[in-house]
């Protein structure tokens, strides 16, 4: 099978891990896409857990329609069963670069996406409702540490 992605400069200090048609709404995970987006890992995951835990709300910014305000960011919701699926297809994503060869602790989310899948019908008797599907896909990248760069300003 040919892993095809929508981000097409995948480059040697980068890794990548996709879900493929994870039972979860697509409108939710584009949410948490755009919230954990060029994030490094350790924070993204971090994020993700205090979304599971009920500790952190998530901010609605794009579908916020009939959302009950949280304190400090305005609509907000707490998508447990999303941020589960996305969380470990992070884990999977840091994994697949630390197999690879490259630096976990220096991973940023290069690119993260959310997509809409196949929608089957339910089984049984269930008045034609269809399920929610979704791939998501995330590409890592290794980013060199900051302290580099300032050396090197430092000495010319």
């Amino acid at each position: 099978m040919v892993n095809k992605l929508t981000y097409e400069n995948l480059q040697e200090n980068m890794a990548f891990a996709k879900g493929l048609n994870l039972s979860i709404s697509t409108k939710k995970a584009v949410e948490i896409c755009n919230n954990i987006r060029k994030k490094p890992v350790t924070e993204a995951k971090k994020i993700l857990e205090e979304i599971i835990e009920l500790k952190r709300p998530l901010p609605m910014k794009r579908f916020n329609r009939d959302t009950a305000h949280k304190k400090a960011i305005g609509p907000g919701r707490f998508p447990k069963k999303t941020a589960k699926l996305i969380l470990s297809t992070v884990k999977n994503a840091e994994s697949n670069a630390q197999n690879k060869g490259l630096n976990t602790h220096n991973l940023i989310i290069a690119h993260i996406s959310a997509h809409k899948a196949s929608t089957p019908w339910h089984y049984g008797r269930h008045r034609r409702r269809k399920m929610k599907r979704t791939h998501v896909e995330i590409v890592v990248e290794e980013k060199k540490p900051e302290k580099d760069k300032q050396d090197k300003t430092k000495q010319r």
